[in-house]
């Protein structure tokens, strides 16, 4: 699921950010995004053997649906893709210094200190937020839209929405840090909600 802008000061917007790595906007394609309670949600990625045009495309895909969404994040597996992919866009000074929006394959967290708790909302769990523990600071090791290796350390809320994407490439939604009791709520609505849909 995608990383929605909670926490974030009402005048900063997702979509419009001003990007270091240029793209053809115009080439790109706006993806469904999967919504809980949809089982491919919860499946394991496979790891990238080589970020190719092919994956870069995706990069590419992935990024042009998360500024649709209004989102800051968002990984393979929500769009139907079970690779380790994910984007990242918060637009604050500290993301720019790491060169976003970041294009992230096979991204592992190597160093996890602190805890942070922050309100959390996700593309594939529409409408629901709640407060999760994350770790306050990470490293992060990846490879970027060039198959090369990158290290990164991240606090705040690219730490929170690193480790909400990495989540998700193992099957794991934010809901999942919840209490089961909490969990079960926000899926029943989540299937109402659907239905409702359905019968539209």
């Amino acid at each position: 699921m995608g990383l929605l802008f909670v926490n974030m000061p009402k005048n900063r917007a997702c979509n419009g950010l001003v990007s270091l790595f240029p793209y053809d906007r115009n080439a790109m394609a706006i993806l469904p995004i999967l919504t809980a309670p949809d089982k491919r949600l919860k499946q394991k990625s496979l790891p990238v053997e080589k970020v190719d045009d092919t994956i870069r495309t995706l990069m590419d895909d992935m990024l042009e649906t998360m500024y649709a969404a209004n989102g800051i994040g968002l990984a393979a597996p929500q769009v139907g893709v079970l690779k380790q992919v994910i984007v990242v866009d918060i637009g604050d000074e500290q993301a720019k210094q790491m060169h976003t929006p970041l294009r992230l394959a096979n991204p592992k967290i190597v160093r996890m200190e602190g805890m942070l708790p922050w309100r959390e909302g996700c593309l594939s769990v529409p409408d629901q937020v709640a407060e999760v523990v994350r770790s306050a600071v990470i490293e992060i090791r990846a490879l970027d839209q060039y198959n090369q290796p990158l290290h990164l350390e991240a606090t705040e809320l690219l730490a929170v929405c690193l480790q909400h994407e990495i989540d998700h490439l193992h099957g794991t939604l934010f809901i999942d840090h919840l209490s089961a009791l909490k969990r079960s709520i926000i899926l029943q609505k989540l299937k109402k909600k659907a239905a409702e849909e359905k019968e539209k």
